[in-house]
């Protein structure tokens, strides 16, 4: 159980399969007894859409737990900024060793992620199914 993420949400909308959960994302010492004096404890409340067959045995309203495999978040991090800043660097040495110049080498190797960031934009949809939560009633 330790390679899972989860989190306590609320039932938002349910469509068909489709249910919408509300959860609160808390950062790691948002449960500290010392928030009140410290600027770093914060929360988010965002909204998960998750895809489950049994959606209409769940009702608006519903508490339930929102149920991820901690590797969903490693690729995420991997491939929305380890990638780009591996691709970064090296197009960089590489543009400085043809180019000699600086100032155009920087501006090529940040235009290249551009096409990076615009090819994970058309596989959304690809990386939606791969980046799938489930959801568990709370008993």
């Amino acid at each position: 159980m330790a390679n899972t993420i989860k989190h306590q949400g609320i039932v938002e909308n349910i469509n068909g399969s489709h249910l919408s959960v509300r959860i609160i994302q808390t950062s790691a010492c948002s449960a500290c007894s010392a928030k009140g004096h410290c600027s770093s404890a914060d929360s988010k409340e965002k909204v998960i859409d998750i895809i489950d067959s049994s959606a209409p045995s769940y009702r608006i309203g519903e508490p339930v737990m929102v149920v991820g495999e901690t590797s969903m978040g490693m690729m995420a991090v991997a491939l929305a900024f380890v990638l780009p800043f591996v691709l970064l660097i090296l197009s960089l040495f590489i543009f400085m060793a043809v180019l000699n110049d600086e100032l155009y080498a920087s501006l090529i190797s940040l235009a290249l992620l551009i096409p990076y960031y615009y090819i994970l934009w058309l596989n959304k949809a690809r990386l939606k199914q791969k980046f799938s939560f489930t959801i568990k009633p709370i008993k």
